[in-house]
């Protein structure tokens, strides 16, 4: 049986290292070819079928094709900000942010409009993993948010947006997709408000019976008191 051992266990490294081998030269999704636009099996079965009517559209026929990564770092990276609650675009220059209006009720006494900004140096993001600065030639990134401040860079000017929660998406070709539930200017916080809400929350903690109740609190909680360090910061 010992003398077996060796034998065994030489089969069992080499049947599991073959699997990592196999997964270490797939390709990144970056070098992967982009989706084609039109479905050519689909269109080739639907002829055959019906020769004298257009085949309808399937969903891939709406897709963009993939922008190429660019073969030198660009000196900006452009940033899509995008919010839920309304779908006014800009697009009055190329190399501008598409940016999504939001009328916020988080500890803020009146609506507002997101300006819109150029192509940017650099934007500092609260991502769940801690702060992360996204630079033009930035690693293709995927990350999930946190509630904390979002710093967009443009030169010596710096604005800052503090965000609920949401998603960054960072693309090989320096464009990030920054998609996210609520957003609000800093400088438009109103500190009162924060503190209202912070007491709130902690009354409402300590008398949770439930739970749900101390779940929501906890939340409450950790969103105002980032937003009080946002202020504080």
């Amino acid at each position: 049986m010992l003398r077996q051992t060796s034998r065994l266990l030489a089969r069992s490294i080499a049947t599991t290292q073959q699997p990592i081998r196999l997964m270490g030269a797939r390709p990144m999704s970056t070098n992967m070819p982009a989706t084609p636009v039109e479905d050519s099996t689909f269109a080739a079965s639907w002829k055959k079928v019906a020769p004298h009517i257009d085949p309808p559209k399937t969903p891939s026929a709406f897709m963009k094709p993939r922008p190429s990564t660019p073969s030198a770092i660009p000196s900006k990276i452009t940033v899509n900000f995008v919010l839920p609650y309304a779908s006014q675009l800009t697009s009055k220059e190329a190399h501008e942010i598409r940016a999504v209006c939001l009328c916020s009720h988080l500890a803020l006494g009146s609506s507002f409009d997101l300006d819109t900004l150029l192509m940017v140096d650099m934007v500092i993001i609260p991502a769940t993993t801690g702060q992360m600065g996204v630079l033009p030639g930035h690693v293709p990134t995927i990350a999930e948010l946190k509630p904390g401040v979002l710093s967009v860079h443009e030169g010596n000017d710096v604005k800052k947006y503090f965000l609920s929660s949401g998603f960054v998406f960072v693309h090989a070709n320096s464009v990030a997709d920054i998609v996210v539930v609520e957003a609000v200017p800093v400088d438009r916080i109103d500190q009162n408000l924060v503190q209202k809400g912070l007491a709130d929350f902690t009354q409402k903690l300590s008398s949770a019976t439930t739970e749900l109740e101390k779940a929501e609190a906890q939340i409450g909680i950790d969103v105002h008191s980032a937003l009080s360090s946002a202020l504080a910061g």
